[in-house]
């Protein structure tokens, strides 16, 4: 008999308590299961291509119809008639982990253990506020190159921007933009690779997927009137007690020894040597740490007289003391208003300050490996952006990078120390 609707609203459960099967006979395999509660399921039953027997369920009735159960039944039959099996195909997909998992396990992996601290919280970030929230519902198996693409433009587009509640600070902004959307696509496909490398996905759906332009990332303090611009703008604040004078020292220092700005404001006193006129970081306190052990920043003169100025207190101390809390000092406030009161460009971040380091060591004649070990640099192709700027620079200057800054420091008078001690910084630091 042919399943149809009225056929299956006319099927009573077994008087014996069993469960009833009726047979369609135009589809082979294809029937209707009713179970004792009443409860009726399609189905189709067949063997597959080692004679075992098997049955899955289409759907339930009222879900699905029985026209649509019977054109599911054809497909199953063309299936098996190619070679496939249906039911273990089911199963496969039913196993198959979703984009969340992955990320799960890669969060959990060597891989991401392996990276410094301040790299997993930007990636931690980049997965729970961006990522997860887009694709993590998927199966890696049935993501396509074009939800990847909706995605980007997602993050792109400011869609995933919150509020988020923190710890530290109280709340984090999460606003994406092109530069999210490239990072967090740049992480995706390399999870995927790293799925790929053990065995978790067998393809990358990001293949081919084109990351935003960005353009110009980061302005650079291109020369001396910079650096005075700078310099003039911090004493002024200063002065106006518009910010702390803490803050205001610590961008000094940022300017002037090219050091990340988590170094500068995690620094502590234990971490010092003024007497050498170096800072000594171990393993757990800069970027590179796990792969490259501690690491050794040498202090220009006028630098060490900024550090001596701050109030001394114990070891475990920050140099750089912050107004409240016990975490480290935040700059980033301060310097969004530094930056807007000197005029700079909006692009110039607080790591515009290490890049313009890097660009004077490159533009006054430093090699590759020389710029490596001054800013701790581990990859070629980032010190590489330095010696391309310097090589389309339109004049190279003649100071070195940290006599670049302290010619505008010396033009904007920011250092609160008499002019004779200034000099005779720039003579240490340049002997």
């Amino acid at each position: 008999m042919r399943i149809t609707k009225r056929l299956v609203d006319s099927v009573a459960p077994a008087p014996d308590g069993k469960r009833l099967y009726v047979w369609d006979d135009e589809i082979k395999g294809f029937g209707l299961q009713v179970l004792p509660s009443g409860v009726k399921s399609y189905v189709f039953q067949y063997r597959n291509r080692q004679h075992a027997n098997r049955r899955l369920t289409i759907g339930k009735h009222g879900k699905v119809t029985a026209e649509q159960a019977r054109e599911m039944a054809k497909e199953h039959r063309a299936a098996i008639s190619s070679g496939r099996d249906p039911l273990a195909e089911k199963r496969e997909i039913r196993a198959t982990p979703y984009v969340s998992e992955l990320l799960d396990a890669y969060l959990k992996s060597t891989a991401y253990a392996d990276k410094a601290p301040s790299t997993q919280l930007i990636e931690k970030g980049r997965i729970e506020r961006h990522l997860r929230p887009l694709l993590g519902k998927v199966k890696i198996t049935e993501l396509t190159k074009e939800q990847v693409e909706r995605a980007r433009n997602s993050i792109r587009d400011g869609k995933t921007a919150a509020t988020v509640k923190t710890k530290a600070r109280g709340v984090a902004r999460v606003r994406g933009g092109p530069i999210t959307a490239r990072e967090c696509i740049a992480l995706l496909r390399f999870v995927f690779n790293w799925g790929i490398e053990t065995k978790r996905a067998t393809s990358n759906p990001c293949d081919g997927v084109k990351l935003p332009p960005i353009g110009r990332r980061t302005a650079i303090l291109e020369d001396a009137a910079a650096y005075a611009t700078l310099f003039t703008a911090l004493a002024s604040m200063e002065a106006k007690k518009a910010i702390r004078p803490a803050a205001a020292d610590a961008i000094r220092v940022l300017a002037l020894t090219g050091t990340r700005k988590s170094e500068i404001a995690k620094l502590q006193w234990q971490h010092l040597d003024l007497k050498a006129g170096k800072i000594t970081l171990p393993p757990s306190s800069h970027k590179t740490g796990k792969r490259t052990g501690a690491k050794v920043i040498a202090l220009p003169a006028v630098a060490q007289e900024i550090i001596k100025r701050q109030p001394p207190r114990g070891p475990d101390d920050y140099v750089f003391a912050p107004g409240r809390g016990k975490g480290p000092i935040s700059l980033a406030k301060p310097w969004m208003q530094i930056r807007a009161a000197a005029g700079l460009p909006e692009t110039l971040g607080l790591h515009g300050l290490r890049h313009s380091v890097g660009s004077h060591l490159a533009m006054n004649g430093a090699q590759l490996p020389a710029i490596m070990e001054a800013l701790g640099h581990r990859q070629l192709s980032t010190v590489q952006r330095y010696i391309h700027f310097a090589e389309n620079a339109k004049a190279a200057l003649a100071e070195t990078a940290a006599a670049t800054a302290l010619a505008g420091m010396n033009t904007a008078e920011a250092t609160k120390q008499p002019t004779a001690n200034i000099e005779g910084a720039a003579d240490g630091a340049e002997g």
